[in-house]
């Protein structure tokens, strides 16, 4: 599986480095995010042998067990992208390094009080609700202002940045418009010049329309499919 992930990720960069000369950016500015929701932890050591050390998870329950399988490989970020329920917020922060997915406030006061009890600040960014779908998670835009004034104010929680889902579709190219728009309120964002705010990354595109979202300013990609999937046949 290893030679797999090496050769899907040789395309990947490649890709990579098309969408950065089209929007004149530097590719060591993108992270790849491997989502590994639907393989082992042998699978997730493929992906690190790989040189992949940004591993993104969905469900706490069945992410610990990997982790703690895992745990001699010190030197993964654990990220931690699906919607999080509040009662597992005490299971995730002792073993996450970013939570992409912070959208209410109920979130952000338990994971600022775990975060205290843990003597540690958590990155997280903010999920927005870019397309306003009934199926995603995420902060709808117009409340995002009012959200983000909200957790300024708690310490143990620094916020690097947004993340959005696009919907699926089949031309990648009608995605354009939900970075384009989350770009957009990061700059505003970072206008607002809040405390505990630093707004470095924005977290958006998957295996379908990554480059896209990469042309439209992505720092990170968060991508399954097109990394782990056999391509040989």
């Amino acid at each position: 599986m290893t030679n797999n992930i090496v050769n899907n990720l040789k395309e990947i960069n490649g890709i990579i480095s098309e969408a950065c000369k089209k929007s004149n950016r530097q590719e060591n500015d993108i992270t790849i995010v491997a989502v590994t929701k639907y393989t082992d932890a042998l699978g997730i050591e493929n992906c690190i042998n790989a040189g992949l050390c940004n591993i993104g998870e969905n469900k706490a329950q069945q992410a610990i067990p990997k982790i703690e399988k895992l745990i001699s490989y010190n030197k993964i970020n654990w990220h931690f992208i699906g919607h999080l329920q509040t009662n597992k917020v005490k299971y995730v922060l002792p073993y996450f390094s970013v939570i992409h997915s912070l959208d209410r406030i109920s979130l952000a006061k338990e994971i600022n009080i775990q975060a205290n009890k843990l003597n540690k600040n958590i990155d997280c960014l903010i999920q927005v609700n870019v397309a306003n779908e009934e199926t995603k998670f995420g902060v709808q835009p117009e409340r995002l202002f009012d959200l983000a004034k909200e957790i300024s104010q708690f310490n143990n929680i620094k916020i690097t940045g947004l993340m959005t889902m696009a919907p699926y579709v089949s031309n990648a190219e009608d995605t354009r418009h939900i970075f384009s728009e989350l770009r957009a309120m990061k700059e505003e964002l970072a206008s607002l010049d809040l405390p505990n705010f630093t707004l470095q990354h924005l977290s958006m595109g998957m295996s379908n329309d990554y480059a896209i979202a990469i042309e439209e300013g992505a720092t990170i990609i968060r991508l399954g499919r097109v990394l782990l999937s056999d391509n040989t046949n």
